[in-house]
């Protein structure tokens, strides 16, 4: 819908579902005598009209019967209804008969009432017919004496609105000192803003006077106009740098209002302005006060992006503040928690370690209250940053150590996972810590009621449990123990009662398996059993096993987890090769135990192969876990000699390598983010000591150096930033157009501005220039664009704000309209199509493998990319790939190293919006010397699997 010349002046908008009146009906109810009749006639008068109805004949009705009225809510509608209507002929010349209102709205300027002044003088605000207001001037300015707040603030209003219009110094010269003269005065905290906004606007150096003329009582003004005296504060600053110094007190008096507003945009301001460690101190100090003190969540959320920002410039300063920030843990939001462990958690060093580990046990501690909201999540989430931080600072490990070992047999099996992975990581890594943790292990195994967290554990037990007989004898027994007596499931005989039966059938109902493909770690399919209802099914089979009483191996197995089944026989296969290698027991006790752990292996084989286990509804044994536990009764049995070193040796020396690799990789990116120049080599040196004080404060003299350092970095990244600039310009408009135009567009989080310059290539003037965008995707138009005159090559600035909801590649469509002289229809000029990148939202990210191999399994949205390229190395392929998606590579170097034609690795991005993009890359040298294979992108929406899909298509066939 084009834009009219009304709609884009229109300073209000109603919204009416009703049939509109006819005007003679809107007539005959305003010559009544009725006054409820006078209001609902005029509110229907106004609808029309801003609805685009024409009702001329009505005005001068409204004159003869609604200006006399006396009615408060008469006058009102009056007011408003002289805003709707046209004031201007053709010309732009006043309507003859608006002056018949003149002296209406003088005498309303003269009303003994204040509300009638009031409004009246609120109405004047958008007025902006020069000949309509001069009449009035003197009336406005007498008004700003009323002895009435309310008028006295809304005259300051009408004053600054006509001072603001073209020939507004002409109609009040002296409006000003008027104003500075009433503010000199004034007690009202209303029409003390008005006025001291007023000054900012139209005599700066008035209000700067001011302000330093009431420096010391600035601190106990009321908080509108304390965010007033901070809005001129950074405009003067923008203007003249140089005079920063002297106010940056006043905003560090103002951090001390009672006011949450003021607070937050004096620390703002404090860090827009300086970059002095005192004033980024006090900011901070600010934010983490905030962050405690206010209810809102999206406060806290938006404070804690703040303070991710002061992170990234002042590490030093905000490690200070590190237990303050942590504070935050006590909000019950999970989001909030998350935030401010993010950040916590990058600024923890040695100095600080312990007072961090202390809060976050604290904290642990209390997730094992049922009352905590998203306990298990919340957990979760400590679990993993106590993980970072023992693995950073290897001597906090012991002290968390005892208390994380408690939540292995937690409902939450993400939780004990990360728990689990934990002790693995820190076993290698701390071999002094090597016997508490097997030990702790131990005690608490019997309570693991978790698959995967029991499959992790005993591989822990077979490859560390190596100090003596004595202790691996243990292990064999408590193994044993959780397997329970022999046979696992007894068939049924002829004959028997089900008395006989109980202790060794099965004691919880068995529950049909569910298999499903899964990724492997090099981009291959492989099938994985899972129990029916995922967590839910396996926690609730486990709570009824634990209620039952049943060793946990034992219930697990009897749900069909064969994978286990395997797991338990390479364990025990394990801890009897060690003890032979150890040579600690007589031989007989030797043979007496080797022949034990083989009858517990044929157990297991037993039961996935029995009969009746089938006819239960167990699921049968796999290839894959009979022909490990067949490896495993060979090895004990002597039958495969020298494969001792791959049973004893190769599966920890492949852990400590990828621990290596792991740890090798941290230390590369931390070396590569610490390499950032920060000083250029020629750099002038600025000897803190050295500079001319002047009497100036400690503030003003740290300002000063971080201003000159700022200055001397900075050039570079304006340089940077202005070349980033153009690449960001589009062409919209041909040369030959009447009309050419070309847009700037800025990409932020949740909204795309678009800054369209629009040049009139024309000898004739261009009348109601206006901007028309249309959409596609998951992008809204905010609001639409006012329309501009433009004069014969006159250029104009059009903004316009388009809202993001999702990561999806969207298109923008518009057109230019104007009216030219000589012309009765409106032109036209179709603008080129602007689409927006996906890789404008998304940013590389990191997440674990495991996670990283769920959200695969779990994600539902799949675009399968064939490979079609002129690249011809399979890494080459891979760096391309990267470079063009902005995305992280998950595979570690190592894995990716050699040439064997084949190579497959993982790839992970996040959004904006918290969306995650999968990647995984599969691809083979052909014998032509070509590639081939496929790239498949997973995630949790269609669009950014569609989006980054033909990103790749596009991007894929390199140089």
């Amino acid at each position: 819908m084009v834009a009219t010349k009304h709609e884009a002046s229109s300073t209000f908008l109603v919204a009416c579902d009703k049939a509109q009146a006819s005007q003679n009906e809107i007539r005959t109810a305003l010559e009544s005598n009725d006054e409820e009749a006078k209001v609902d006639a005029m509110q229907k008068a106004i609808t029309a009209i801003l609805a685009g109805e024409q009702l001329p004949a009505l005005f001068i009705t409204i004159v003869r019967y609604v200006l006399p009225s006396e009615n408060h809510m008469v006058q009102k509608l009056l007011l408003l209804y002289l805003e709707t209507i046209e004031k201007t002929d053709a010309s732009g010349k006043l309507l003859p008969e608006m002056i018949l209102i003149c002296q209406n709205l003088r005498n309303n300027l003269q009303h003994p009432n204040e509300y009638i002044r009031g409004v009246t003088l609120r109405f004047l605000c958008r007025i902006h017919e020069e000949e309509l207001l001069e009449p009035l001037v003197p009336s406005v300015i007498a008004n700003l004496e009323h002895r009435h707040s309310y008028v006295r603030k809304n005259a300051v209003l009408a004053l600054a609105a006509i001072f603001r219009l073209p020939k507004g110094e002409l109609l009040v010269p002296d409006a000003p000192d008027l104003v500075e003269r009433m503010l000199q005065n004034e007690q009202d905290l209303s029409t003390r803003r008005n006025a001291f906004v007023m000054l900012a606007e139209h005599a700066q150096d008035k209000a700067v006077a001011y302000l330093f003329s009431q420096v010391d009582r600035v601190a106990d003004w009321g908080d509108i106009l304390q965010i007033a005296v901070l809005d001129l504060i950074r405009k003067v600053c923008r203007a003249h740098p140089e005079q920063k110094g002297k106010y940056i007190k006043i905003i560090l008096a103002l951090l001390q209002s009672r006011s949450t507003a003021v607070m937050y945009e004096c620390a703002v301001t404090l860090v827009q302005l300086s970059s002095a460690p005192t004033a980024v101190r006090a900011a901070a100090n600010c934010f983490c006060q905030l962050l405690v003190s206010h209810s809102d969540n999206n406060v806290k959320l938006i404070v804690l992006d703040r303070l991710q920002e002061l992170k990234d410039r002042h590490r030093d300063v905000m490690r200070e503040l590190l237990m303050d920030m942590l504070r935050a843990l006590a909000a019950p939001n999970l989001d909030i928690r998350k935030k401010a462990l993010d950040i916590a958690l990058d600024l923890v060093d040695a100095r600080n370690i312990d007072e961090v580990v202390g809060v976050l046990k604290k904290e642990a501690m209390k997730t094992q209250s049922r009352e905590l909201e998203k306990g298990a999540e919340y957990r979760q989430l400590l679990v993993q940053a106590i993980h970072s931080c023992a693995v950073r600072f290897p001597d906090v490990a012991a002290s968390v150590l005892h208390l994380l070992c408690d939540f292995l047999s937690d409902t939450n099996t993400a939780s004990a996972l990360d728990v689990i992975y934990f002790i693995r990581e820190i076993i290698q890594t701390n071999p002094r810590l090597h016997d508490t943790i097997i030990e702790r292990l131990m005690d608490t195994f019997p309570s693991i009621r978790a698959t995967r967290v029991a499959s992790c554990a005993l591989w822990i037990i077979s490859e560390y449990c190596t100090r003596s007989a004595e202790e691996i004898a243990t292990a064999v027994e408590m193994i044993k123990t959780c397997l329970g007596p022999l046979p696992l499931f007894k068939e049924r005989e002829e004959g028997e009662g089900g008395e006989e039966e109980a202790p060794t059938s099965l004691p919880i109902p068995i529950q049909m398996a569910a298999a499903r493909p899964a990724v492997l770690a090099d981009g291959s399919y492989a099938t994985q059993t899972a129990l029916p209802g995922g967590e839910a099914a396996a926690a609730g089979g486990a709570a009824a096993a634990a209620a039952a009483n049943v060793p946990n191996l034992r219930a697990l197995l009897l749900g069909g987890d064969f994978f286990l089944g395997a797991v338990i026989a390479a364990t025990l296969t394990k801890l009897v090769l060690r003890l032979r290698s150890l040579r600690g027991l007589p031989p007989a006790h030797l043979n007496r135990l080797t022949a034990d752990v083989m009858a517990q292996i044929a157990g297991v084989l037993r039961l996935g192969e029995s009969s009746g286990a089938l006819a239960a509804g167990c699921p049968p044994l796999d290839a894959d876990s009979r022909d490990r536990m067949a490896a495993c009764l060979r090895a004990l049995a002597g039958v495969d000699e020298g494969l001792e070193h791959a049973w004893l040796q190769g599966c920890r020396d492949a852990f400590a390598q990828l621990i290596a690799d792991k740890q090798q990789r941290e230390a590369a990116e931390a070396k590569q983010e610490k390499a950032k120049a920060v000083a250029q080599p020629d750099e002038l040196i600025d000897f803190h000591h050295l500079k001319m004080r002047k009497g100036l404060s400690k503030v003003e003299v740290e300002d000063s150096v971080a201003s000159d350092l700022a200055r001397a970095t900075g050039l570079a990244d304006a340089a940077a930033a202005a070349s980033n600039r153009l690449n960001k310009i589009v062409q919209l408009t041909g040369f030959s157009d009447p009309i050419y135009a070309e847009a700037y567009v800025t990409v932020h989080q949740y909204d795309i501005v678009l800054d369209v310059n629009v040049i009139n290539r024309t000898n004739e003037t261009m009348q109601n220039v206006s901007l028309e965008l249309a959409t596609m995707g998951d992008l809204k138009l905010v609001e639409r664009p006012q329309a501009y005159t433009l004069a014969p090559g006159a250029q104009q600035s059009i903004r316009a704000n388009i809202k993001v909801s999702s990561t999806e590649t969207g298109a923008i469509f518009g057109n230019l309209v104007y009216e030219s002289t000589g012309y009765a229809d409106r032109s036209v000029v179709v603008l080129n199509d602007i689409h927006i990148d996906i890789m404008d939202y998304i940013v590389p990210a990191t997440c674990p493998d495991v996670q990283f191999r769920s959200m695969w399994a779990e994600f539902e949205w799949e675009n399968k990319v064939a490979v079609n390229t002129a690249i011809t190395e399979p890494l080459a392929f891979l760096d391309h790939i990267i470079a063009s998606t902005n995305m992280r590579c998950l595979t570690p170097p190592s894995a990716l190293e050699g040439d064997c034609g084949f190579l497959a690795a993982n790839l992970y991005a996040r959004s904006v919006f918290g969306e995650d993009a999968l990647v995984n890359v599969s691809v083979e040298k052909l014998p032509d010397g070509r590639l081939g294979g496929y790239l498949r992108i997973r995630s949790k929406t269609q669009g950014i699997a569609l989006s980054l899909g033909d990103k790749l298509i596009l991007k894929q066939k390199g140089a």
